[in-house]
């Protein structure tokens, strides 16, 4: 098992698709090449051909898109080269003409230039961002004590790794604890809100002695926050799972935030926990969350998804059936705990589903002590 970031995944630039930093697909870089030849060769067979010489002047500006200056330079020499061949018959343009071709080479090579400089930087900006989004929430491993685990992270805001979901598995004197939660709004606006929550879960995680005091260490963090702030109205849905050592009974509460789903013998259940106010309203102090026990057998998965999943809709204003879909597909192929979340966001597409939040889900799977 192991935690997938979908479109967003660190360092895959094809999966951002062209428009969205990838390089060129290998149609665009071949045009080029392509309509060079194609006139040439069709130039040089029919004399009756001389009037495509006209598309000649296009290959320099579709190089700029795939090529760097020296290799759009180059293509320009051969375009004023072949004008010039007599046996395209191409070699009769107005001196007007030539100058426009060549004005153009010259423009498409300075163009080349920034766009590399600019395609060089944003690179290093990219890969600096993604390792600072990645040490905010690194993959999760396959396997936290007695705990497998499987995450899944879609960003409503394309081209960022962290937005306003976030989950974290760790392990700790009481045994593995984990967290899911959904800030206020989503995208690079939510980043410093995940920060500080996952912080004050990686600490209380430790120190606290039960998921009562975790889930208020981190309301307090949120209400700290936001109380410098006029109007901040910071808060955020979670919930927490504390797994006994053995992992064979996992305490749960929630906070503002869809309960878990526990996968049984091919059976979707929501685990029914008594609901307590969003973290960062301060209301926990005075009203602590319950929290319920839940014993786990063999081949038992708890599935913790966010909002974006649970609120997802088809064309007739529906949401998306999770329990029920998670029933099927765990029966089908994708049974495997490390393919059930891409099954999900698969079966959500096919089904004409919009994703209009984060779509974050995670995978909790009792494992056999190592011994």
């Amino acid at each position: 098992m192991s935690a997938v970031r979908g479109r967003s995944s660190p360092g895959d630039r094809e999966d951002r698709g062209w428009l969205r930093g990838a390089p060129p697909p290998w149609w665009v870089r071949a045009l080029p090449l392509v309509l060079l030849a194609g006139v040439t060769a069709a130039a040089l067979v029919s004399p009756h051909a001389s009037d495509l010489g006209f598309l000649l002047g296009a290959i320099p500006p579709l190089a700029v898109l795939s090529y760097g200056p020296v290799a759009t330079a180059f293509l320009g020499v051969a375009v004023v080269l072949v004008l010039h061949l007599p046996g395209t018959h191409l070699n009769r343009p107005g001196e007007t003409d030539l100058l426009t071709v060549a004005f153009v080479a010259a423009l498409s090579v300075f163009v080349s230039y920034v766009r590399s400089r600019r395609d060089a930087q944003l690179d290093t900006e990219r890969t600096i961002a993604e390792a600072v989004q990645r040490a905010v929430m690194p993959p999760l491993p396959e396997r936290v004590g007695s705990v497998g685990c499987t995450g899944f992270y879609r960003t409503a805001q394309d081209g960022t790794l962290v937005g306003g979901d976030f989950f974290d598995v760790r392990e700790g004197p009481k045994g593995v604890r984990a967290v899911m939660g959904d800030v206020q709004g989503h995208g690079l606006a939510a980043v410093s809100t995940v920060v500080s929550l996952l912080g004050a879960f990686r600490e209380a995680a430790l120190d606290q002695p039960d998921l009562r005091s975790v889930a208020w260490r981190m309301d307090r963090r949120l209400a700290v926050d936001s109380a410098g702030v006029r109007h901040a109205e910071l808060f955020a849905t979670g919930v927490l799972l504390e797994f006994s050592p053995d992992a064979r009974t996992v305490r749960v509460v929630t906070c503002g935030h869809p309960t878990p789903v526990l996968l049984r013998e091919g059976k979707a259940v929501e685990v029914t926990v008594p609901p307590c106010p969003p973290l960062g309203l301060g209301l926990l102090g005075d009203d602590p969350p319950k929290e319920v026990t839940l014993a786990l057998g063999p081949g038992d998965r708890l599935v913790l998804a966010s909002d974006g999943v649970w609120e997802a809709r088809d064309a007739g204003d529906s949401f998306y059936p999770l329990p029920e879909r998670l029933a099927a597909l765990a029966g089908t192929a994708a049974t495997a705990s490390a393919q059930l979340p891409a099954a999900v966001w698969r079966d959500l597409l096919a089904l004409g589903y919009d994703v209009r939040d984060d779509a974050t889900m995670l995978v909790l799977v009792p494992l056999p002590q190592v011994t």
